[in-house]
């Protein structure tokens, strides 16, 4: 309203007297609107406030409940091989973890588009009630019935945190443009806030007198009061765009975007590998005879280090810059997976939890940023971050079942680390080449990208 009256102002100059003076009477009415409501104008973005931050707040309990959830696998992963589903290799259990990875990002498609349709809270009460649902369901599963334990975890489970995911992210852009990189990466912190409070809770539950059904669903209780509460928190300040954004036009875009894609490819790659050490590092150190007691807590240490990575990752970029930030997180990552190989000892164990948890959460937590700093409209954002998503979960889709079948029934581990490494690594590579890319893009552009981290 305040552009528009400044408009219709400027516009009248030369007119008649009485027109100047309704012009700025006008403007001064929306100068004193917007100083009662600072967020009034669209075009003004809060970059804090009760709404700003309780909105953060909502969105940092659905990262815990939603993706917290899911990179807690590993507990299942481990139990299931040993204890719940004894007649399925560890490639088969493993397709239960990855099947949910893929369909949560095949499903942030769908609820990019429903997004910027404005449909943000029928996404986030439908993901709510599914995930809860779910996860009651697989209480109610039997031992040694896969089928019973793949539906609800597999797929339930998965299409709960799609719809969740990309639309809560998204809404931090509806409240912050200039601290956006960093509220984003705090937000996602809660995913590893959840996976350190989720393995501890969930381990202690399966191997104590509740047994499984029981602490399944005591989780599901936990989650169930989050997300009611998150639901409460999360406010929209934006109307939908007047047009809607057309996903095949915005794929259009993308190709023609070679930083774009290639960032996605870097994605892809790096996902394949991503995913291996928080699937298999609890069961890496039981069958390597470092205790049992111990091992239960080896998730809880990576993904406690996940979080102080993901709180660090948007002061850092402020200084390094995203896609910097970026390259130097993939490639350690990936030196990380391919020392796993020399794992047999409690002090090699707590090493690379430490450090492959810091890192990985780096990750994590810069990757919408990455995607945002790639997307020149942002009213696009919502349809470019549910296309990358989709393509990089074939990537976790393939990752973990490949490296199940490579580590066979005899465990051997060598193999599927070097794997995971060196296709981790890949995706590095092309990170590289995709700053590479954008910084000869700036060079030409005749004005440069704004409110963008710096590169170096």
């Amino acid at each position: 309203m305040a552009a528009k009256s400044e408009l219709q102002t400027v516009h009248t100059e030369g007119a008649t007297f009485q027109e100047d003076k309704e012009g700025l009477e006008t403007l001064e009415a929306c100068r004193v609107s917007n100083d009662r409501d600072p967020s009034s104008s669209p075009h003004e973005f809060p970059e804090g406030g009760r709404a700003a931050w309780t909105t953060a707040f909502g969105v940092f309990l659905v990262q815990f409940c939603g993706y917290g959830y899911m990179t807690s696998f590993g507990v299942y992963q481990d139990f299931y091989t040993r204890h719940y589903l004894t007649n399925e290799t560890a490639s088969a259990i493993s397709w239960i973890g990855s099947t949910g990875a893929f369909l949560m990002n095949v499903t942030g498609l769908v609820a990019g588009l429903l997004y910027d349709r404005g449909c943000f809270y029928h996404l986030m009460i439908a993901g709510s009630f599914l995930q809860i649902f779910s996860l009651f369901m697989l209480s109610l599963s039997k031992p040694d019935q896969y089928y019973q334990v793949f539906l609800p975890h597999g797929i339930g489970i998965g299409i709960a945190v799609g719809l969740l995911y990309i639309p809560s992210l998204a809404v931090i852009s509806h409240h912050f443009q200039r601290r956006r990189t960093l509220v984003m990466t705090l937000a996602t912190a809660g995913s590893s806030l959840g996976a350190i409070v989720y393995p501890i809770m969930l381990n202690n539950l399966f191997n104590g007198p509740l047994g499984f059904a029981n602490g399944v669903r005591a989780s599901a209780g936990l989650i169930a009061l989050f997300l009611f509460i998150a639901c409460l928190c999360m406010r929209t300040r934006l109307d939908p765009p007047a047009t809607r954004v057309d996903y095949v036009v915005a794929a259009r875009k993308c190709i023609r975007d070679v930083p774009f894609i290639l960032m996605i490819a870097a994605g892809f790659l790096f996902q394949v590998g991503f995913y291996y050490p928080l699937f298999f590092f609890q069961l890496d150190a039981i069958k390597h005879g470092i205790s049992v007691n111990f091992s239960f807590y080896s998730l809880v240490i990576l993904n406690g280090f996940n979080f102080v990575g993901q709180l660090t990752s948007g002061f850092i970029a402020a200084f390094t810059g995203v896609p910097n930030l970026i390259i130097i997180a993939a490639f350690s990552c990936g030196v990380l997976i391919l020392g796993m190989i020399g794992l047999s000892s409690l002090a090699s164990l707590v090493v690379l939890c430490v450090v492959y948890g810091y890192f990985s959460g780096i990750t994590v937590a810069i990757m919408p940023a990455l995607m945002a700093f790639l997307t020149p409209d942002l009213s696009e954002l919502g349809a470019r971050m549910g296309i990358t998503i989709f393509i990089l979960g074939f990537g976790n889709l393939i990752g973990t079942p490949i490296s199940g079948a490579l580590l066979t029934s005899s465990y051997t581990w060598w193999i599927p680390s070097l794997f995971a490494g060196i296709v981790s690594l890949s995706g590095t590579m092309v990170y590289i080449t995709m700053r590479h890319m954008f910084l000869r893009r700036q060079r030409v552009d005749v004005s440069p990208l704004d409110n963008q981290a710096p590169l170096s």
